[in-house]
C-alpha cells in the first residue's frame, strides 16, 4: 500500500534571525520568522508527511501557542512527525521538495540539507529530493520578503 502527500510552508524574511532551510543555518543578512526555528523546508516536509495519512498539519501538532516549541528545532520536530508515520508502520519511500527564494543561492547547501532530511527519516539520501528556485525576481519571495517551500512525499506500508 502506498499513500501521498503535499506540503507546503512560507516565512517572512526579518533582521535579526538566523536563516536555518533543512537543517543547515545558511549565512545571510535576514532570516525567518516564526515561533520556531521557521525552517520552511522541513515544515513543508512534515505537512506532506502528516498530510499522507490524514494526521492533520504541523500546527496542530506543535501550536505556535505552546511556549515548549518557541525556538524548537525543526529536525527534532521532523523526527517526531515520522515517528507518527513509523509507529504507524510506514516508511518513506521518496521525497521531492523545492525550496522558493531570491537570494541567498542555495545550491552549495542542498547536499548537506538532503543528509540531514534523510537522517530524521531514516532513509537513504538518494531518497530525498531538494532542489532551489527564483521566482526571477516576482511576488514576495521575488522582492525578498519571504521565502516558501514545497514538498510531495510517498510512503509504503
Amino acid at each position: 500500500m502506498i499513500r501521498i502527500g503535499i506540503g507546503y510552508d512560507v516565512h517572512k524574511l526579518v533582521e535579526g534571525r538566523d536563516l536555518i532551510i533543512g537543517g543547515i543555518n545558511i549565512p545571510h543578512y535576514l532570516g525567518l520568522d516564526g515561533h520556531s526555528d521557521a525552517d520552511v523546508l522541513l515544515h513543508a516536509i512534515s505537512d506532506a508527511l502528516l498530510g499522507s495519512l490524514a494526521l492533520g498539519d504541523i500546527g496542530k501538532h506543535f501550536p505556535d501557542t505552546d511556549e515548549k516549541y518557541k525556538g524548537a528545532d525543526s529536525l527534532e520536530l521532523l523526527k517526531n512527525v515520522f515517528g507518527l508515520i513509523s509507529d504507524r508502520g510506514w516508511k518513506v519511500v521518496n521525497v521531492d521538495s523545492v525550496i522558493i527564494c531570491q537570494k541567498p543561492k542555495l545550491r552549495d547547501y542542498i547536499d548537506d540539507m538532503r543528509k540531514n532530511i534523510a537522517k530524521a527519516l531514516e532513509t537513504d539520501v538518494e531518497n530525498i529530493s531538494v532542489k532551489a528556485t527564483t521566482e526571477e525576481k516576482l511576488g514576495f519571495t521575488g522582492d525578498e520578503k519571504g521565502i516558501s517551500s514545497q514538498a510531495v512525499v510517498l510512503i509504503e506500508k
